[in-house]
């Protein structure tokens, strides 16, 4: 990339990489069921739950190592980028095995391509992470992870749901109440400082948001166990992008119909669609 509509060339991140390791501790992960209404735990040597991955391989940073949004500060694996708003906008990710609880798993990060653009909310800058993972068995997870930043937000132009909305008519159906307690409780447990999601004040007054922002990891998790509970094939692939922020406050329905391929599944606020992704199926359970 060169230095584009920022003044700034970040084409050195290009090729970087670096290796973590972590332990799928059952805790994190019988947390998050938890949280999200199961009441079956699971013990060492059971499969991980796809995308509950993200729950590990913290990024822990002292006090004087974060930014005034919460993230790291910039300038560590991702590149410094200058503008102020950073959020997941989609990934990309191929099942090959699973990931066992209790398991010692390696995850190898690469930054695949910086590119500025420009676009009609300002200057965007899209940064491509590729992640592998790997268990016990050998190579387990394939990822690639869509990162953006965006010059900041004017007050009142990022909209809030629509008062009223169409109830979604789809084959699969769960509606979610996004309340401030999960979105604390996944923060915590993927070790998310972004205040967006748990800091009212600071996500209406700082960044412009009409309310606290519903992770989009949290959705895409939502979304692919959706998938799963109603599919006889297991999942291969899984493919989301997000396309407008969903908050708390509003139900979030969370929706699918099969394809010939695996299935479609998004979710919604009040007929707004928030998050869109497709599954494909590998062989048969």
């Amino acid at each position: 990339m060169g230095q584009g509509m920022i003044g700034e060339d970040f084409s050195a991140w290009t090729g970087r990489s670096e290796t973590v390791e972590d332990t799928l501790d059952p805790v994190r992960t019988n947390a998050l069921g938890a949280a999200l209404g199961s009441t079956v735990p699971l013990a060492e040597g059971a499969p991980l739950p796809l995308l509950h991955h993200w729950l590990y391989f913290w990024d822990v940073m002292p006090p004087a190592g974060l930014g005034i949004d919460g993230h790291p500060l910039r300038g560590g694996f991702l590149p410094p980028v200058p503008l102020p708003r950073r959020m997941w906008a989609g990934g990309r990710l191929t099942f090959l095995q699973p990931l066992i609880v209790g398991e010692r798993v390696s995850r190898r990060s690469t930054i695949l391509k910086v590119e500025a653009k420009s676009g009609r909310s300002g200057n965007l800058v899209f940064v491509t992470v590729e992640h592998r993972l790997s268990g016990t068995l050998g190579k387990a997870v394939i990822e690639e992870q869509d990162i953006v930043y965006k010059d900041a937000a004017a007050p009142g132009s990022i909209a809030a749901p629509a008062e009223s909305g169409s109830v979604p008519n789809a084959p699969w159906r769960l509606d979610i109440q996004p309340d401030p307690v999960l979105l604390f409780r996944y923060s915590a447990l993927t070790m998310n400082g972004h205040r967006i999601h748990y800091d009212r004040p600071y996500a209406i007054d700082e960044e412009a948001y009409p309310g606290l922002v519903v992770h989009g990891p949290l959705q895409a998790t939502l979304l692919v166990q959706l998938a799963q509970r109603n599919l006889d094939r297991p999942i291969a692939t899984f493919h989301f992008r997000g396309q407008a922020p969903a908050f708390d406050g509003t139900t979030l329905n969370v929706c699918g119909e099969p394809t010939e391929a695996g299935a479609s599944v998004w979710t919604e606020q009040r007929g707004s669609r928030n998050m869109v992704a497709t599954v494909t199926t590998g062989a048969t359970v």
